[in-house]
């Protein structure tokens, strides 16, 4: 009997989860006028119509309605910040990890409570601030804006990490004549490559899936729209709902191209995380 309902409790989870997502991709490949006449069939086959995909990518002056070159924008930004804020957290965690200084026990609870700050009470100081410094509305500035957010929770994140790698092994390092960023670079590095891969791909998925600044910043000049400013826009026009549903597939590729290429080391970076942190 438990055997049984365990069983039917994974297939119902199963079937909320995955369901909208199948619906999704089932509709993005049916032409309009079915759709119209019959949401719910599934196409027949060798019925099946892929020409939503290249219309949802294609720029506006060739009849699609710019999710590629949105894509683009939105890889350049999760891109640099994924970059720039674990470059920085490293460093902070580090520090936060090995160098002793005042309050040093309590700053992983500080950085912490920076990133649970909401992010609709950041945004007026945020955009004053870019605005004076000329940064309002471009992707440079949305980059910042977003290392602000994923610093803190990354340092938080790799402090857990960081503590795994031996004392000794850098001790013994600085004595074969490694100054401290050696030590970092070619010691720790190494050592914590899955808690920073697996920080990396949190601190993208923040950057590639953030709507609220980027309606605040960019919604006034289409040619910086981000994916999800662009998908949760395009809801507002007469958009066909197979281009909509396609649009939406295609800016999950790269997310789920990245938990595979990193599945390996994000399992072992949160599992290290759960052991130390």
């Amino acid at each position: 009997m438990l055997a049984v309902l365990r069983v039917a409790v994974i297939a119902v989870a199963a079937a909320a989860a995955a369901g909208p997502l199948l619906y999704g991709a089932v509709l993005s490949v049916r032409p309009f006028a079915s759709v119209v006449a019959d949401p719910l069939a599934l196409p027949s086959p060798g019925g099946a119509d892929l020409s939503a995909y290249p219309r949802a990518l294609a720029d506006e002056e060739d009849g699609g309605f710019g999710l590629a070159r949105f894509m683009r924008n939105s890889l350049a930004v999760a891109g640099w910040t994924t970059v720039l804020a674990v470059a920085c957290s490293v460093l902070g965690a580090y520090a936060a990890v090995r160098l002793r200084f005042f309050g040093r026990d309590a700053i992983g609870g500080f950085f912490l409570a920076v990133y649970l700050f909401p992010g609709i009470v950041l945004a007026v100081p945020l955009f004053v601030l870019l605005g004076r410094a000329g940064l309002a509305g471009s992707l440079p500035g949305l980059v910042l804006v977003y290392m602000a957010q994923t610093v803190p929770v990354a340092l938080y994140m790799l402090r857990g990490y960081l503590r795994a790698v031996p004392a000794g092994v850098e001790e013994a390092a600085e004595v074969d004549g490694c100054n401290r960023m050696q030590v970092i670079v070619r010691v720790v590095l190494p050592m914590a490559v899955p808690g920073v891969a697996a920080t990396a791909l949190y601190v993208f998925l923040i950057a590639w899936n953030e709507y609220l600044f980027a309606l605040l910043f960019l919604v006034g000049d289409r040619e910086r729209w981000t994916v999800s400013l662009g998908v949760a826009r395009l809801a507002d026009f007469a958009v066909p709902a197979p281009v909509l549903m396609a649009g939406s597939i295609a800016i999950t590729v790269p997310v789920v191209a990245g938990f595979l290429l990193a599945q390996r080391l994000l399992v072992s970076g949160l599992a290290a995380g759960a052991e130390k942190g």
